[in-house]
């Protein structure tokens, strides 16, 4: 039964997720708010969406560019180098970016008349990330189930996993990851050092996937 939005970036953790719940999900939504990474992502997003018949659909949110204070929004210079846990890694928090895409997305699900919006946070996100943590999922499905006359629910069933459980998961799907991108530099390439290209390379590791990912090192 199609009941859910899904808010897929375009990287590891939605792409897995759109495929584990393709059955499930009527729309997909990425959302350009003018990070560094954001081109290479929704590409990624797309060609899934097109590849498994899920309609999908790019919505703009120039103004967090514009106002919204993060090393995401600044360019490949202003990425911190170094381990996903890093303290440092802080500077990549877009603030509530996910409290603001759940909220539309919430919107659209009703405006469409589906029941569920779909997000991809993982267990190593609650570290750095404020808003994909469980406590803030809890709280944003209550949120959106008192808000909405159909009671849409946020639905986040990798809260608790690694991103190598994730990869895991992406394996027995069959899913090809050099078609999805990490890297918050948005270059050419991975760069292969800021902490989305270590925590890449250490879940496929993990989970014994080749990794076909280009690197600049």
């Amino acid at each position: 039964m199609k009941d859910s939005v899904i808010i897929v970036s375009g990287g590891m953790d939605s792409i897995t997720l759109l495929y584990d719940m393709r059955e499930r999900i009527s729309l997909g939504i990425s959302f350009d708010y003018g990070s560094n990474h954001n081109a290479r992502e929704i590409s990624f997003a797309k060609l899934h969406c097109e590849r498994l018949g899920i309609r999908h659909v790019v919505i703009k949110l120039g103004f967090m560019h514009e106002y919204f204070k993060s090393s995401l929004l600044e360019g490949a210079d202003a990425i911190p180098e170094g381990s996903y846990a890093d303290e440092n890694m802080k500077s990549t928090v877009v603030p509530f970016r996910n409290g603001i895409m759940l909220s539309i997305a919430a919107g659209i699900a009703e405006s469409c008349g589906l029941k569920y919006v779909m997000m991809a946070n993982h267990g190593g996100d609650h570290a750095i990330y404020p808003d994909c943590r469980p406590e803030f999922v809890r709280a944003m499905s209550e949120a959106t189930k008192t808000g909405t006359y159909p009671g849409i629910e946020v639905l986040a069933p990798y809260t608790e996993l690694t991103k190598a459980d994730i990869a895991c998961r992406g394996k027995h799907l069959g899913i090809d990851y050099s078609e999805t991108w990490s890297c918050y530099k948005g270059g050419k390439r991975h760069c292969g050092k800021c902490g989305t290209c270590v925590e890449r390379k250490e879940a496929l590791r993990e989970a014994g996937i080749d990794d076909r990912t280009e690197y600049e090192s």
